[in-house]
């Protein structure tokens, strides 16, 4: 089932203010697959956070992609004493050596001088490193629960077109059979009018003529398949009205629809429940395609 989400988190040290973003999308796929999208140093994250999704997904191909930015409050000046004192050294002797021509440099020129001076970033301590973690964790799970929020808005739509072609399918499977009722006394009418045409000089007893009729109407009997059809049809409805995740079973529903459809059409010596069998494989091909989208 489709879905996205975002999260934004916050944390302030001493030293340190700490923002990240999560995002999280979900599109279609028959098993649960996670891809996580992490900065490096917070890569041993996503075993804990693989876990912690498992409790909030079941069915789904989810991307997942963690942004930090970090400023630093107040930062520390480094100075390189050995090179300050090197550099001042040479530059006081050479204000000696030429005192018409070069004045002796001031601290601030000195200080100015590449590497004698560097602003030092303020590192976290593991106290701080393990607090800003766990916020990020809560705030994944803070995520989990947003995507299934909008994968079940989504989910109601789709069990709205799901109980509509449902009742579709019930409706054509009433109609075949209403005609498979009539087709015992079809078949007899049928037979008997191709014996006038084609046999009409040839006698045939009634117990034959009988156990054809039997035959070819054993052969037709699509009773079986029309039973299983509407059990499977209810066992959609009852699964639709379930609280938990169904996709699979409904999936595996229309694998059995379509099995007993193409049997009914196999077997069926009607043209009109030929096109009605037809029409059966189409909307369960609709309704296939929707359970896709389902958890």
């Amino acid at each position: 089932m489709t879905g996205f989400a975002r999260v934004n988190g916050n944390l302030q040290t001493d030293n340190e203010n700490i923002n990240w973003i999560w995002e999280i999308k979900s599109v279609n796929g028959k098993n649960l697959d996670i891809k996580f999208r992490l900065p490096s140093e917070y890569d041993d994250m996503a075993f804990d956070l693989r876990a912690r999704a498992t409790k909030y997904l079941c069915r789904g191909n989810v991307s997942v992609c963690l942004d930090v930015a970090t400023e630093t409050m107040t930062k520390k000046l480094k100075i390189d004493e050995s090179l300050l004192a090197n550099l001042t050294e040479k530059a006081i002797a050479l204000s000696e050596k030429y005192k018409d021509k070069l004045a002796k440099p001031s601290a601030a020129e000195l200080l100015a001088q590449k590497g004698v001076l560097e602003l030092e970033e303020c590192t976290l301590d593991e106290a701080e490193q393990q607090k800003i973690r766990q916020k990020m964790a809560d705030d994944f799970e803070k995520l989990c629960g947003e995507l299934c929020v909008a994968r079940q808005k989504e989910g109601a739509k789709i069990k709205e077109a799901l109980v509509k072609i449902l009742h579709n399918i019930a409706e054509v499977t009433a109609k075949i059979e209403k005609l498979a009722d009539g087709l015992p006394e079809k078949i007899k009418d049928k037979l008997k009018e191709m014996l006038a045409q084609y046999a009409k000089d040839v006698e045939i007893s009634e117990d034959r003529l009988a156990q054809e009729i039997v035959f070819l109407v054993t052969k037709a009997d699509i009773r079986e398949e029309i039973d299983r059809l509407k059990a499977h049809i209810k066992s959609a409805e009852q699964l639709l009205t379930a609280e938990e995740a169904v996709g699979r079973k409904l999936d595996f529903l229309c694998q059995e629809l379509n099995r007993e459809a193409n049997t009914t059409c196999s077997k069926a010596c009607d043209i009109a429940i030929t096109n009605l069998g037809m029409e059966l494989k189409a909307l369960i091909e609709q309704f296939r395609e929707q359970v896709q989208n389902i958890e």
